[in-house]
């Protein structure tokens, strides 16, 4: 049923809806200006008008109740004098709804190239940065709305721990940069965005801390967390890869440790040598091991996952404060550099492929070099005091 009458609010709300049928009505001062009531008693308002192609649309504008009658039409007005420019705003809205939001965008990076490209590790980071930071921030917005200020915002309510504001924005840009190879997005917003500038944390353990550290492990309740501590230290690895080593990647008869190109940080095997202290903690532990992980964890058939608690326990009743685990590996490297090893040598016990990664223990070399120096003063001031 339709019929046409100017439609007003007291017109809009004095007509009965029908039991089965939906009803519309036509407005009498602007053609294409309708109302449609279901039988709910949902009255809306809507434009309907004829595309370039000569085939009938039909677009919603509005809820009675949420818009007026005079404020639908003024709308409906807009809209025919789109479609007289050559518009159709029924397919431009359908369009609008089809564009990617980046609550999507997230979801495509996480399963397509994050699950394909990244490590479990590295996984769980981005899925947690992208949790509890970003989609809060833009979750909800259209790819093609999100711009630099919108980086910049996030970027900058980050700014008290710049290391995680620089990876989430890392994190972003890379995302951004997949948008555009996928045809989802035409820039990348994160472009505009600095980074903070990183202040390099220098905290490794001296010789009485690790004195005092080793003595709080000889008597701690868990072994194998101390264990999994003492090697950390002692080689110098990464957390992962120790948490995750296997007994099959060790041969204590010639000391050394093979680590498998998918544990380490460059995805490239490396093959450690270890010291006689680590071959030895290694055989005891094995002696009493029934597992195929060095660091067996609370789920059959899967490695120790995470220390974290056991390590705070740990080092504040050595009275090592601010020191993370990863400091251990500082530990092991500034040591070594500070005993005369050259910086080529430990970046290779390190497994580090780039040389300016290691240089960050350069000014430790200073002390053997120095003595090494004052060795060679000290002969010729030998020889020439006696010659004199």
């Amino acid at each position: 049923m339709s019929s046409r009458q100017k439609l007003t609010k007291r017109f809009v709300e004095s007509i009965t809806p029908h039991e089965k049928d939906e009803l519309f009505f036509w407005d009498s001062e602007l053609k294409g200006f309708g109302l449609r009531i279901f039988p709910t008693g949902r009255r809306t308002y809507f434009v309907q008008y004829r595309n370039q192609l000569n085939s009938t649309r039909r677009k919603k504008i509005g809820l009675h109740g949420n818009i007026t009658a005079d404020q639908a039409r003024e709308e409906a007005k807009k809209l025919l004098g789109d479609v007289a420019k050559g518009s159709d705003p029924s397919k431009d809205h359908q369009q609008e709804k089809l564009k990617p939001i980046f609550d999507k965008l997230a979801a495509e990076y996480m399963e397509v190239y994050a699950k394909a490209n990244k490590k479990p590790k590295s996984y769980k980071e981005d899925q947690k940065m992208l949790d509890s930071i970003i989609l809060k921030r833009l979750g909800y917005k259209k790819l093609d709305e999100i711009a630099t200020h919108d980086i910049q915002h996030l970027h900058h309510a980050l700014r008290d721990t710049p290391y995680m504001a620089n990876r989430v924005r890392a994190l972003l840009s890379k995302m951004f940069n997949l948008a555009i190879q996928w045809k989802w997005a035409s820039a990348n917003p994160v472009e505009g965005v600095s980074k903070y500038k990183e202040q390099k944390r220098d905290r490794w353990l001296n010789d009485q801390e690790v004195q005092r550290l080793f003595s709080v492990l000889e008597t701690y309740h868990n072994q194998s967390v101390a264990n999994a501590i003492r090697l950390l230290l002692l080689t110098g690895s990464r957390r992962g890869e120790v948490l995750g080593a296997m007994w099959e990647q060790f041969n204590l008869e010639s000391g050394v440790w093979t680590k498998p190109a998918h544990t380490t940080k460059q995805s490239k095997m490396e093959h450690l040598p270890l010291s006689l202290q680590v071959i030895d903690l290694l055989k005891r532990m094995k002696a009493r091991s029934i597992s195929p992980y060095l660091f067996p964890g609370k789920i059959p058939g899967e490695p120790l996952q995470d220390i974290k608690k056991a390590w705070k326990t740990i080092s504040t009743k050595a009275e090592i404060p601010n020191v993370r685990l990863h400091d251990l590996r500082h530990t092991h490297a500034s040591h070594l550099v500070s005993s005369g090893l050259s910086l080529s040598i430990v970046g290779k016990l390190l497994g580090h492929t780039q040389a300016s990664t290691t240089q960050r223990y350069a000014h430790l070399a200073d002390a053997p070099l120095r003595q090494a120096a004052e060795l060679f003063g000290n002969k010729v001031e030998r020889l020439t005091t006696r010659s004199s």
